[in-house]
């Protein structure tokens, strides 16, 4: 098949589902961290630097030496199924099929595609049309819109279609940081650790930060961050004074958002405050943000500024709550397309 020029084949109201994530590199060593880091950094989204200044910096200094410092991160969480990012979507992807099959709706093929790497979206594209589907539904797994990542992927699946000749009808989802069944999911991980390990002293609500100049230039992003912690504090029936909002993973020397959550879990530490539990609601599965940044990195911060216990909630990941948010996210974005009756399959 053509699939450059969307050639799509006799129409079938057949319905896709192209589940987009980051990515990740393909190996925890320095030539697949280069390739990723590569392609990630020279999205003019993720870094808004004149072009030709920035290729200097990012081919003379950062891509010469960060590789083996991410890779050695990398390699403190992979394990046999690989990149935990990339095992979690594909065990996401794969409940989410087996939610479709076993509730019903309309015959739907659901693709795992990554915004930078393999499987990339135009691969994923590929897939539903060969699939036969006529209308594709994309869901960015970040449930907080920000211009660096979910319009990352607008971008990307525009640059693909552009070519195609035979367009299937598209939706893209924007957020969804004030689901209910997202916010209900989280606040069930967060009391299920509670239940299991008791309640610290201070809940750190930790998403993956941005330059202060996108919030500056009108990007909701920090504002969608706030309601979605407001939002689970308050289904956690906490005050103010027993949870913080932070932001972790700044990159270079420009101002990102603050407070910064390795300086928060220090200061909390010199404080006095001797117990704390992270959760990253930014993040739809696990990665490496959140198992060597949070977990080891950010915990090592705040046991040597004086802390005691620190514990990390992990992400939502294939969790059959979660499953059950996404897939009514899924339904109530186009009810149309999903009658109640069907036949769902996957699409590997």
């Amino acid at each position: 098949m053509r699939y450059q020029r969307g050639l799509l084949p006799e129409a079938t109201d057949h319905t896709g589902v192209l589940l987009v994530n980051l990515g990740t590199p393909e190996a925890p060593n320095a030539p697949a961290v280069r390739r990723y880091l590569g392609e990630f950094l020279h999205d003019h989204r993720v870094v808004e630097i004149t072009r030709w200044i920035w290729c200097l910096i990012l081919h003379g200094i950062i891509l010469r030496s960060r590789p083996r410092r991410s890779a050695a991160a990398y390699k403190k969480i992979w394990s046999e199924t690989g990149s935990p990012l990339m095992s979690l979507t594909r065990s996401l992807a794969d409940s989410l099929d087996a939610h479709f099959r076993q509730h019903g709706g309309e015959d739907t093929c659901i693709v795992m595609a990554m915004r930078y790497g393999h499987p990339s979206i135009p691969h994923g594209l590929e897939q539903l049309a060969d699939a036969g589907v006529t209308r594709i539904i994309v869901l960015p797994l970040y449930p907080q819109y920000s211009c660096s990542t979910t319009a990352s992927v607008y971008d990307a699946v525009s640059n693909t279609l552009r070519n195609w000749r035979n367009l299937p009808a598209i939706h893209i989802m924007r957020d969804y940081h004030l689901a209910e069944g997202y916010l209900n999911a989280l606040t069930a991980s967060v009391r299920h650790h509670w239940a299991q390990h008791n309640r610290a002293e201070k809940l750190v609500v930790s998403f993956h930060g941005t330059p202060q100049r996108y919030a500056d230039q009108g990007d909701p992003y920090r504002l969608q961050c706030e309601r979605t912690a407001r939002a689970l504090a308050q289904r956690l029936g906490l005050t103010p004074g027993q949870w913080v909002l932070s932001f972790q993973s700044r990159f270079g020397r420009a101002p990102w958002l603050r407070p910064y959550t390795d300086e928060t879990l220090r200061s909390l530490a010199q404080q006095g405050i001797q117990h704390v539990d992270v959760v990253c609601p930014g993040f739809s599965v696990d990665c490496l943000e959140t198992l060597e940044e949070i977990a080891e990195e950010n915990a090592d911060i705040f046991r040597n500024a004086g802390g005691q216990g620190f514990a990390y909630i992990p992400c939502l990941n294939d969790r059959a709550d979660h499953v059950e948010a996404l897939a009514e996210l899924i339904r109530a974005e186009v009810p149309s397309w999903f009658p109640k009756t069907t036949h769902l399959r996957h699409k590997a």
